[in-house]
């Protein structure tokens, strides 16, 4: 019992003498550590800097950070691997990261996807953070776009992350790629209306309300006799903002309807003309008294 305490206790010692041999080497791999830390956040404060001056692309700045970030971190944790492990050189640790690439790609092939199409996105810009877009079923604002997913806030105020991937290769309507979006607002007016009158009164109208843009100019077109009315539609341009398109859509609606109300032209409701047939007279096919003389 007394040589398994002695040699259990030895052990105890060789390991108190080896960490404290050790301990210097885990301390500098700290201080490393720690530094890079400090690092980083210099870099970052530069890179913000000077890309605010240099950088018109928010994408671009921030691809660029993320890449100085991931860089700066890379060489301080293999600089502490080295300092931790005083025989372990940076060789071996760079030919076992090549040995177990091919393992972690496998295992991590979807963040790997993801992130490449991140950058994909960041360097080609489709779309901007801050672009309002829309992306299968999901529609809102570009928040951010980061090594995984990209970030919408939709116009209910909800959060959807979307894998870059997801992204990359899907269909992307960018709302707010161009200063001006046209709205087609449909009017219908009374068959007794006078169509050039009609069409001028929309002209004036439209062409005053607040938010709608002279360039391109509004458009009345005369497009179908329907059921019960002729229709026109309102063609007008207006800041591309969603925000902005209902505003100006609103004031639009309740301007024509005050000008049509001015001028006695009435928007008709649905009509339906009903016959009334005497039932015991008639049936589907002809009268009854020729029925009963052809018998």
């Amino acid at each position: 019992m007394t040589k398994i305490i002695d040699t259990v206790v030895q052990v105890l010692l060789e390991l108190l003498g080896q960490a404290i041999k050790a301990l210097p080497s885990l301390l500098s791999a700290l201080v490393v550590l720690f530094l890079t830390k400090y690092l980083v956040q210099i870099v970052l404060k530069v890179i913000d800097e000077t890309g605010k001056r240099t950088i018109k692309s928010t994408s671009l700045e921030l691809l660029l950070e993320k890449i100085c970030r991931i860089g700066v971190w890379t060489v301080g944790v293999l600089l502490a691997c080295v300092l931790a492990f005083p025989g372990f050189e940076l060789g071996d640790i760079i030919a076992t990261l090549g040995v177990g690439s091919v393992a972690i790609g496998f295992a991590f092939q979807d963040i790997f996807k993801n992130f490449l199409a991140g950058i994909i996105l960041l360097v080609e810009e489709p779309f901007r953070i801050g672009d309002e877009v829309v992306i299968g079923d999901y529609q809102g604002k570009v928040e951010n776009i980061s090594i995984r997913t990209t970030k919408i806030r939709t116009y209910k105020g909800e959060r959807v992350l979307l894998p870059n991937s997801t992204v990359f290769t899907n269909a992307v309507k960018v709302a707010t790629a161009y200063d001006y979006r046209r709205t087609d607002l449909a009017v219908g007016v009374d068959y007794n209306t006078p169509l050039s009158q009609a069409r001028q009164l929309l002209e004036e109208t439209i062409a005053a309300v607040s938010g709608v843009v002279q360039k391109p100019a509004p458009e009345i077109d005369v497009v179908n006799f329907g059921d019960s009315s002729i229709d026109f539609v309102v063609r007008y341009w207006s800041n591309s903002q969603q925000k902005e398109i209902r505003n100006v859509q609103t004031r639009a609606t309740i301007a024509i309807k005050q000008a049509l109300d001015g001028a006695d032209i009435s928007i008709p409701y649905p009509i339906r003309t009903l016959y009334y047939y005497n039932q015991e007279k008639y049936n589907d096919y002809f009268p009854i008294d020729n029925r009963e003389q052809s018998n």
